[in-house]
């Protein structure tokens, strides 16, 4: 008899959600280094071949919502609403991952993660790596939507520039300013090299 597909995603599901809970509890309470795959296997009860079939490595533990930021970039350019810009499309995601990061931010869990992150050379070699990613995805949906080749320049610029802009959001006293700032550039230059998108 085979399982139901719902049952079984659900089941795959737990238990990626079970290795990232127990790998973040014991970052967090030996330090990264100080932990291998074999601990957090231990801690989910699974075995290590188990854990890898959910991720790529240590370092994936950490950042185990990659993909799912990646398709919300994604789906913020391609399922924006009729005369809304691109530029203008990523300024709302971003704002709304900021907002949704300022929820997180009264859980004390969430600035010992951010420290273990900031204090990390691997994952934050990680991070950058995870976002140069996020990119190239990006900058090719850009080029999607207004019918530019995939390695179009300006599409890539753009994908680069909104990305960063996200950091210079996140560090600011006033979020949704640095925001309108930061973006009204992006619009400003798109808008004279990609009329109407």
């Amino acid at each position: 008899m085979t399982e139901p597909t719902g049952r079984r995603e659900r089941k795959k599901a737990q238990t990626r959600q079970s290795l990232a809970d127990a790998a973040l509890e014991l970052f967090l309470e030996r330090g990264y280094d100080q932990v291998g795959v074999k601990d957090v296997a231990d801690r989910a009860d699974v075995s290590v071949t188990t854990l890898f079939k959910h991720f790529s490595g240590k370092e994936a533990l950490v950042f185990d919502q990659d993909d799912e930021l990646e398709a919300e970039l994604v789906a913020a350019v391609r399922e924006r609403p009729p005369g809304q810009s691109i530029p203008q499309a990523l300024r709302e995601h971003l704002l709304l991952k900021q907002a949704q990061l300022a929820v997180h931010a009264s859980d004390p869990r969430f600035a010992d993660f951010t420290r273990l992150v900031q204090e990390t050379p691997a994952l934050r070699d990680y991070a950058h790596r995870m976002w140069t990613r996020h990119e190239a995805a990006l900058a090719r949906a850009v080029a999607e939507a207004v019918g530019a080749p995939e390695d179009d320049v300006s599409c890539a610029a753009l994908a680069r520039f909104a990305l960063e802009a996200r950091s210079l959001i996140l560090r600011h006293a006033e979020p949704r300013r640095a925001a309108d700032e930061a973006f009204a550039l992006l619009e400003h230059g798109w808008a004279a090299s990609h009329p109407g998108s």
